[in-house]
């Protein structure tokens, strides 16, 4: 049975138990489902139920009369529609410091959480980073990876963590649909989550928290369809059992197939999650474990311009549904991975925790590569280059968090450590010479892939990495809890050792330490509102110099990147608004003369900086009207270049103003009806380090509406959305040297049911 055969299969099941009224628990319809407390429930603690603020629940009685069944129905209704609703907070788990309300925090930090997840029918981990003012998703070299930009840097998929974890979460796609919410943290990261494996995270990461079971039990079975012909389905289903609830599982499938709405182009999704927890009045342990595939088959890539001759224009965008890719081309992703987690209070004062995560990764792939030789007639060249990948990595750390008190004075410490593992597997096999092909008239041809390296079917290794650090912090409080100071460092070791492909013999070896300070101050003038100031520095392997230049061997210490950052946040719960100004510099590597003697030598000392500010608003404005978005301002310089011919110029691809707004609105003459709208704009972007040309700005909008509704007592929610309505032209970015094209118009349709 195909998987989209399956996916029917699945909705019509769903109608068909809701039209018998099979005798299974009435639940609250899909939506932001109440996690486990981090601290146990108290034995004489009742069962939680579905949170309701005042407003709520005045429109609950406003709406239900108890000795009318039909309003009783009504009730459902609004109870199911709420539970629905776009959900964004402020704060997260911050490495380090460990889970903390953004309030509280010198940082700027969101979770998006899992309703807007699935209202919005998110297939990647891209799509659900749609919805921030501060991301903007791009393309890496020749396949189909997702890479993100936050504050004018980029963050490697390699790079997004789980559970604070990094290494754990595959590199190339992600399927959100495993995770109860997405965070992004704005700003340098090296002292909370330590370095990045990948060498980014130097402006912002992304942390995903796998779904665990609820407060209330949850049995969800959905089907979905989006154009021009996938179809998909998912199964949701969560039970807490044993005295007091301690045990916990869940279970999440999710999948999805089909020809996409880029011609010629399909892709298949398959994800599976079980995640278990136990707790008691001391301890708290979890464990999740989850396995994913996803296929992309005719894909369309970037395009490379790098090379491009001094004046060609950015090329005109094609329409949005066109492909150049070859239609052999495909990748080919398989992850299995997971995490453990173990926290024991010892007493009132001091909480221990470990975690630990692994990752087994497979990926095969055919990949067509078109480089742009002539911006103004399409021209260029396509490679084609067939690759296997294969990782085994390991991540652990652990921890106390202990609060003590010395006078007025409150203080949290907190120290641990951390240690990741990683091993790659790779072999490849290309073309040594590309054909000529046209973006605007491509054609398809047969890949001669003659030159190699290494076994496709038995690859070699080809890196090694461990990165090992230890930390340690203290955050004093005092006057009245008004002023809270943060005072740290982290110790961080990176060895990396590459070996040759096909050989495996050793080629290059790194091994370099550096402190990672930090410094961080909260004031809150009043109750629901602070300011705040934070110090931190990113942190990245630097390299060893090679054998074409002047102080070959030589091994640089690590890239220390330093970041200002002030700003102002406003939380009352239902309403949250923050502003940030921030600056970023970073040092990078590049060339300079050898004196008279026509040699090159090889530095640290380019720098680029990175000055913006952030506004973002969350929650709701009005009753039944809800908001996220906000603006990003950025001014990214190129500020220490070889020979200066590039000093003062803006950095290829980073967008002078990102601005995104979505838009929630109840529709009160309809009980469970929802309109929702979101609008996604991008200033323009360099398209060369001379900055000669640049791509235009571009802004696409998105329309839906939801409706949630009873079928035999059964809470039934349909969804239909349509992106970029009009089907708008567009270059979404150009990242360094690839030139990304915005998604076609494409439409939606879901309907889950909760049984």
């Amino acid at each position: 049975m195909s998987l989209r055969t399956l996916c029917l299969s699945t909705i019509c099941a769903a109608s068909l138990l809701v039209g018998l009224g099979a005798p299974v628990a009435v639940r609250a319809a899909t939506g932001v489902d109440s996690a486990v407390p981090q601290k146990a429930r108290p034995a004489s603690t009742p069962r939680a139920q579905p949170d309701r603020t005042p407003a709520d629940s005045a429109v609950a009685q406003a709406d239900a009369t108890p000795d009318s069944p039909a309003s009783r129905h009504e009730d459902m209704v609004v109870t199911a529609a709420r539970r629905n609703r776009m959900y964004v907070s402020s704060g997260g788990d911050l490495g380090a410091l460990g889970k903390k309300k953004g309030l509280d925090v010198p940082f700027n930090i969101r979770s998006y959480n899992s309703s807007l997840i699935l209202n919005q029918q998110s297939q990647t981990l891209g799509d659900v980073l749609l919805n921030d003012p501060t991301v903007r998703t791009t393309m890496g070299y020749g396949n189909y990876a997702q890479l993100f930009q936050i504050r004018g840097f980029t963050l490697y998929g390699d790079d997004v963590a789980i559970d604070g974890l990094y290494g754990v979460t595959p590199r190339q796609l992600v399927s959100p649909q495993l995770y109860d919410s997405v965070q992004v943290l704005n700003g340098a990261s090296a002292f909370l989550n330590g370095a990045a494996p990948g060498g980014s995270a130097i402006g912002g990461n992304v942390n995903l928290i796998p779904k665990r079971a609820a407060a209330t039990d949850i049995t969800r079975i959905t089907g979905d369809y989006t154009s021009s012909g996938q179809g998909g389905g998912a199964f949701d289903i969560s039970r807490r059992f044993g005295r007091d609830h301690a045990f916990g599982f869940r279970f999440n499938a999710a999948g999805m197939d089909g020809e996409t709405a880029i011609k010629g182009e399909r892709r298949d999704d398959v994800a599976l999650g079980a995640a278990f927890d136990w707790h008691n009045d001391d301890t708290r342990i979890d464990m999740n474990m989850n396995y994913q595939k996803q296929q992309v088959y005719g894909g369309r890539s970037a395009i490379i311009v790098y090379g491009l001759a001094d004046g060609m224009p950015a090329p005109k965008a094609t329409a949005p549904s066109e492909n150049w890719g070859q239609r052999w081309a495909y990748t080919d992703l398989s992850y299995l991975f997971g995490t453990l987690n173990i926290e024991h209070d010892f007493g009132s004062h001091i909480t221990a925790y470990g975690k630990f995560g692994a990752q087994g990764g497979n990926e095969m792939g055919n990949y067509a590569t078109t480089t742009l030789t002539n911006s103004r007639t399409g021209a260029g060249t396509v490679g084609a280059m067939a690759d296997a990948y294969n990782v085994m990595n390991e991540a652990t750390q652990a921890g106390i968090h202990a609060h003590v008190t010395t006078g007025p004075i409150r203080h949290e410490i907190n120290a641990g450590g951390s240690a990741i593992w990683e091993e790659s597997d790779s072999a490849f096999s290309m073309a040594w010479t590309p054909v000529a092909g046209n973006i605007y008239h491509p054609t398809q041809f047969t890949p001669q892939e003659t030159y190699s390296g290494g076994s496709l079917n038995n690859p070699g290794r080809v890196a090694w990495n461990k990165l090992y650090s230890l930390f340690l912090s203290d955050t004093m409080t005092f006057w009245h809890d008004r002023i809270a100071l943060t005072g740290g460092f982290r110790y961080q070791d990176i060895l990396s050792d590459s070996f040759l492909y096909g050989s495996g013999k050793l080629d290059t070896h790194y091994d370099a330490a550096a402190f990672s300070p930090v410094i961080g101050l909260v004031i809150h003038p009043v109750k629901h509102a602070a300011l705040y100031f934070n110090r931190i520095q990113g942190l990245s392997a630097g390299q060893t110099v090679g054998a074409t230049y002047v102080n070959a061997g030589q091994v640089f210490a690590p890239y220390q990147s330093t970041q200002y950052e002030v700003g102002a946040k406003y939380d009352v719960g239902r309403f949250a608004a923050g502003v940030a100004f921030f600056q970023t510099a970073m040092p990078q590597g590049m060339t300079e003369a050898y004196g008279n003697t026509g040699q090159m030598l090889y530095t640290q000392n380019g720098r680029q900086r990175n000055r913006g500010m952030e506004l973002t608003f969350n929650g709701e404005i009005l009753r039944g009207l809800r908001f996220n978005g906000g603006l990003t301002l950025i001014d990214a310089k190129q500020m220490n270049t070889a020979g200066g011919e590039y000093n003062g110029k803006t950095v290829i691809g980073v967008p002078n103003y990102t601005i995104n707004g979505n838009l929630e609105y109840d529709v009160p003459f309809v009980k469970g009806l929802t309109l929702v709208g979101r609008v996604i704009s991008t200033g323009k972007q360099q398209f060369n380090n001379a900055n000669s040309t640049h791509l235009p700005a571009w802004s696409r909008f998105d329309l839906g509406a939801r409706y949630t509704f009873l079928a035999a007592k059964k809470p039934l929610t349909a969804r239909f959305e349509v992106d970029n309505i009009g089907n708008q032209r567009y270059w979404a970015s150009v990242y360094q040297s690839d030139l990304v094209m915005g998604d076609p118009e494409t439409f939606k349709f879901s309907i889950s049911a909760d049984l």
